[in-house]
């Protein structure tokens, strides 16, 4: 199979549109390297881009995107950790100063989670992924089913957990406390577009913008 034609006509707009106009800010984060002050930890769900959710310009924001947009605890040990990668990266390389971590609703993973589906591959590393959850789910309760609402109590509740977790990483905690770093959560929803925000104090999410 060709190399897929939606990403080549995709890249023929971009550099006969965007690049023209970002091409100074392109040449300056080649040659400066990046120094995005802001890390986002979001789902790879194909419907919920950071970059296109915060109209971000090119090197304002350090993305890394898994499953269901978990933070693992810290874990020290020899096996391969894509996000903790991202996040020692994002902490101790580029200094960032916000840790966004960006949920949302209708999330496969999640529901995978909920509905507890059978694996779809003989490794299960979805299903080994979504265990992270748990925590969160026991402090939910029992579904009965996972409804609606259910899964919306999981996604946030998934979210609160990332916060926790991401607090178990030594550096970051230090930073916290130092006051040169800030973690926050945030809540898309697909269907209307709308971006809730955590408040640090009651852990309720609040839409950040009143749309008219």
């Amino acid at each position: 199979m060709s190399f897929p034609d939606r990403l080549l006509t995709g890249y023929r707009q971009f550099s006969t549109g965007r690049l023209q106009v970002e091409q100074d800010r392109f040449r300056e984060l080649a040659e400066r390297g990046q120094s995005p002050e802001i890390m986002v930890i979001g789902c790879c769900d194909s419907r919920v881009s950071p970059e296109a959710i915060f109209d971000a310009r090119p090197g304002e924001l350090f993305v890394a995107r898994n499953v269901a947009n978990l933070v693992p605890p810290h874990s020290p040990d020899k096996g391969h950790h894509g996000i903790s990668a991202a996040l020692e990266f994002a902490v101790q390389a580029l200094g960032v100063k916000h840790i966004v971590v960006l949920g949302h609703a209708r999330c496969g993973g999640i529901r995978f989670y909920a509905e507890k589906a059978p694996p779809l591959a003989s490794g299960d590393y979805i299903g080994r992924w979504m265990s992270l959850i748990a925590p969160a789910a026991a402090r939910i309760g029992p579904p009965g089913a996972p409804t609606p609402e259910y899964l919306t109590q999981l996604e946030l509740g998934a979210l609160a957990g990332s916060l926790d977790n991401l607090m178990t990483f030594p550096y970051v905690r230090h930073n916290v406390e130092q006051g040169r770093l800030a973690i926050h959560a945030a809540y898309f929803d697909v269907a209307t577009g709308r971006l809730s925000v955590r408040d640090p104090a009651s852990g309720a999410f609040a839409e950040a913008v009143h749309q008219g």
